[in-house]
């Protein structure tokens, strides 16, 4: 039964990153979108755990890699991993795992120590994994000094503290709603 449930999580978080993919992205100069996917890194890695995130994560970007346009903006196929974007895209799932690590070893007690948990483990994994993923991609794929990686990809980060912000309003909802919901440690 414990299987049936954990495969069941890997798969909803994967379709939900499909779905916030549905969400028109905001394209920037650099070639990297904003969209809100990362807010779905967020929320798997502390509602699921780092295991079952990092198998949601590997699910969704296998999807993508054999061709489904499940990233935003339709775009899906091996190619989206040789663009500028490679970078944060490859991150998901370990931001993923660092986001459930986190989440899986702060405290997680009452609905504001859980939100507050989620926000650290958020901005740790869901926001400078990613994001120094993301550098190394724009340095490596675009050709960008360090200087202007930094610069371009810190036009991500008001976005995406918001989105850490809100997957901790999410979380610290789920400890009320479901006081047994273990925060990182699904699938454990």
């Amino acid at each position: 039964m414990q299987r049936n449930h954990s495969l069941a999580l890997v798969a909803l978080f994967a379709a939900l990153m499909a779905v916030l993919g549905l969400i028109p992205k905001i394209d920037l100069p650099l070639g990297v979108p904003i969209t809100l996917q990362t807010l779905g890194v967020m929320l798997a890695g502390c509602l699921l755990g780092p295991r079952l995130a990092l198998q949601a994560l590997l699910l969704f970007l296998t999807a993508v890699a054999i061709g489904l346009p499940l990233l935003s903006g339709g775009r899906g196929g091996f190619g989206v991993f040789m663009t500028p974007s490679a970078g944060y895209l490859l991150a998901w799932p370990v931001g993923a795992l660092v986001t459930g690590l986190l989440m899986r070893s702060l405290p997680a007690g009452s609905p504001r120590s859980v939100a507050t948990s989620a926000f650290i483990a958020s901005v740790v994994g869901g926001l400078l994994v990613i994001h120094a993923s993301g550098v190394v991609g724009l340095m490596a794929i675009a050709g960008m000094s360090l200087k202007q990686a930094l610069i371009g990809t810190s036009a991500f980060v008001p976005g995406d503290l918001i989105k850490c912000v809100l997957t901790a309003v999410v979380c610290h909802t789920v400890a009320r709603g479901l006081p047994d919901w273990k925060f990182g440690k699904q699938g454990a």
